[in-house]
């Protein structure tokens, strides 16, 4: 039985040059994301600012969102977004954060089913006074914040210098263009955002470790080769693994948008873009990073440390004995 192969054996592929493209592109990308960050903003979901969100599905399969947002308008809460989504019959509204507090806000779910429940079904009713989405705000920024944090320690610690900058500029970028698609596709920014977040930068630091693992291995290996056709190597001989990784991710995260329903579509969703995003950072942005530094440099002092840790080892071995 022959064994499926994405990428065939001993690919020469050159990674290091493409970074005259993948460069530019990324930075131009990134100031594109903070003009928008700073005029257009995150669109921020119910989690964060507060407010009700209703899921209601029609009685009959038929509805009519202009009525629906008329009859909604007239119950006197101020703008509602209503946007029809699913198969069809199914419907949601958004009213913002009502001055009052809690009893404000559940006030709105109360009119509403008197309004529509002689049509529609509730599916899903969520409200979050301005206390609540004030503590998820500052409860969320901090555990990403803390997350990448340790991240970056860990990277730090994880390689030499020059490789563990790679890697931490990796991850960041990874972060910045994700970010960069909540804020052009105006996807809802919730919580389930930041899961999808963390779990992107996971996966990130794990594509990149496993290119960086092979590199510092070439780099014992290779002590003359040149810089450029040793990061071309390392890249080349874990792009199988790679494309198997992120082909098999990207399917069962292409059955979740089709068939996991709007719960879970906008998570998936994220997650698409970055199981891509984070392929292309590690083989087109963090490593040819290394091209820059001086790696080599890093390499041998390793080496000599390693050698003298085991020179020590064994002295220590021979004196017991």
């Amino acid at each position: 039985m022959r064994l499926l192969r994405i990428v065939p054996d001993n690919t020469r592929f050159k990674f290091v040059w493409f970074r005259r493209v993948s460069y530019p592109l990324s930075a131009a990308y990134s100031v594109l994301v903070l003009a928008l960050f700073l005029t257009v903003g995150l669109n921020f979901g119910i989690d964060f600012k507060g407010g009700t969100l209703i899921e209601m599905q029609s009685k009959a399969g038929a509805i009519d969102i202009g009525q629906i947002r008329h009859t909604a308008n007239e119950l006197g809460f101020g703008e509602v977004e209503v946007q029809e989504f699913g198969t069809g019959g199914e419907v949601s509204m958004r009213f913002g954060m009502q001055p009052g507090g809690e009893t404000a806000q559940q006030a709105v779910v109360v009119k509403a089913r008197e309004a529509f429940a002689s049509n529609y079904d509730f599916r899903r009713v969520e409200t979050v006074g301005p206390r609540v989405s004030g503590e998820l705000v500052q409860a969320g920024t901090l555990g990403v914040v803390l997350a990448i944090v340790g991240v970056l320690i860990y990277l730090w610690f994880r390689f030499e210098m020059p490789l563990a900058i790679g890697a931490i500029l990796g991850t960041l970028h990874d972060i910045v263009l994700t970010i960069g698609f909540f804020l052009i596709t105006q996807l809802e920014f919730n919580l389930t955002s930041i899961a999808a977040i963390l779990t992107i930068v996971g996966y990130s630091l794990n594509e990149t470790v496993v290119v960086f693992d092979r590199t510092r291995e070439l780099l014992r290996r290779y002590k003359t080769m040149p810089i450029a056709e040793l990061l071309d190597l390392s890249v080349n001989s874990t792009l199988s693994r790679t494309a198997m990784t992120a082909t098999t991710t990207v399917l069962s995260l292409l059955a979740l948008v089709l068939f996991g329903g709007t719960a879970i579509q906008g998570f998936a969703l994220v997650m698409l873009f970055g199981v891509v995003v984070c392929t292309y950072s590690a083989m087109f942005i963090s490593t040819p990073v290394l091209l820059y530094m001086d790696v080599r440099s890093a390499g041998a002092r390793e080496e000599a440390q390693e050698a003298a840790r085991t020179k020590a080892s064994a002295a220590k071995a021979k004196a017991k004995a």
